[in-house]
Parts: structure tokens; sequence; C-alpha cells
């Protein structure tokens, strides 16, 4: 695969749609970040960015492309820092406590191993074969 190769309208279409996946995953562990049962903090968004972000950069470079797998990554970090900075109204979304470095470690970080060992489509090229 050449870096001049153009997209498929599939492809497109399936990246579109990763996106799509992805900012609407971020706003959910966005604006859901604060739940509480009673006075105990719940941050179970937490949970679903640790999963959520990595699958889908993994799912971009299976079914799309690998040198595209960054796009979801990318577009989560900037939908959670625009929104959460920059929120409707000029609110801070983003809350100022640990729940929100833990959002952003636990989502960002996997995402960006995953981007680093992405699935990649070479035919014959494994473990040691350069």
């Amino acid at each position: 695969m050449t870096v001049d190769e153009r997209l498929t309208l599939e492809q497109g279409l399936l990246l579109a749609l990763l996106a799509v996946d992805t900012v609407l995953l971020a706003l959910l562990e966005l604006f859901f970040l604060p739940l509480r049962i009673g006075v105990v903090p719940l941050p179970v968004t937490v949970l679903v960015g640790a999963v959520t972000t990595p699958w889908l950069v993994w799912t971009t470079a299976k079914l799309v492309r690998p040198g595209l797998s960054w796009v979801p990554l990318a577009v989560w970090v900037l939908v959670v820092f625009g929104v959460g900075m920059l929120g409707p109204g000029g609110d801070l979304v983003l809350i100022q406590d640990w729940r929100a470095l833990l959002l952003l470690g636990a989502s960002a970080l996997p995402g960006a191993m995953v981007l680093g060992g992405a699935p990649r489509r070479s035919a014959g090229r494994g473990p040691g074969r350069g």
C-alpha cells in the first residue's frame, strides 16, 4: 500500500462512522463523569473510555487503514478538551478533580498504546521480519 493510495468509498464511510462514534462516546464519557450515588463519586465512564477508545483505534487500523488509526484518538482528545473547556454556554464541563485525570489517563493512554502497536495489514510481515 502506498501513501498516495486513496480511500475507497467504503473505507471513507467507515472512517466517518468511527469518528462519529468517537464523538458520541467522548460526549457520553464527559457528561456522565460527575455521576454520583449519594455522596460517593462513581466515575463509570472512565471504564467506558478505557475500553472504547483503544477499541476504536484498533478497529480503525483493522477496517480502514493502519495509517489512519490516529483519527479516533485525535477526535476523542479534541472533543474532550473542546467541549470540556468550552462547553455549552461557555460552561466548564470537564470537572476539576481526580476523575478528569482518571478519564484522560484511562482513555487516552491505552488508545495511544494501541496506536503505537496498531495492527498492520502487510502480508508476510510478522515479528522479526523487518
